[in-house]
C-alpha cells in the first residue's frame, strides 16, 4: 500500500471523494512571535491495491519536531471496498483530511509523518521560522 500523495496545507477537507485544499504545499511556517499555535492542514491519498480492498487498515499522522519530540497525533482506521464499476485487479484510493491546531514551541525542524498498518510510509519535513522584527 502507498501513499499518493501528502500536502502540508492551511485548510483542507475531502467532500464525494475529492479533495478541497487552501493553500496547500507549504514547507515553512513562519511566525511572529514563540510559542504560538498555527492553524494547519493535512491530506493524504492511500493507494489501495486489489487484494487489500476490503480489509481494516490503520492510518496515523503525527507531527514531531527534529529533537524526537512528538507535537499531534491523529489516528484512524479505513477499508475501501471495491466498487461494482471497478476493474478485476484495479487498486482504489482513499482520500483523508485533518485540520490541526500545531503548538509550536520553537523554531526548527518539523516532519509530518505518515504510518500505515503501523509502517511509516512518508516523512514530510518542514520549518518554523520566526520573523524578523518590523
Amino acid at each position: 500500500m502507498n501513499i499518493d500523495w501528502l500536502i502540508l496545507c492551511d485548510a483542507a477537507q475531502v467532500t464525494g471523494n475529492k479533495l478541497y485544499v487552501l493553500g496547500g504545499g507549504w514547507d515553512i511556517i513562519t511566525v511572529a512571535g514563540l510559542p504560538t499555535i498555527h492553524r494547519g492542514a493535512v491530506a493524504v491519498a492511500v493507494r489501495v491495491p486489489w487484494h487489500e480492498t476490503n480489509q481494516r487498515h490503520t492510518l496515523e499522522l503525527e507531527v514531531v519536531h527534529d529533537d524526537g519530540g512528538s507535537l499531534v497525533k491523529v489516528n484512524g482506521e479505513f477499508q475501501v471496498g471495491q466498487p461494482p464499476n471497478a476493474l478485476p485487479g484495479q487498486d482504489q484510493r482513499m482520500q483523508f483530511a485533518a485540520n490541526l491546531d500545531l503548538q509550536l514551541q520553537h523554531a526548527g525542524g518539523y516532519a509530518m509523518i505518515a504510518r500505515i498498518d503501523g509502517d511509516e510510509s512518508v516523512r514530510m519535513p518542514f520549518r518554523v521560522v520566526q520573523a524578523a522584527p518590523a
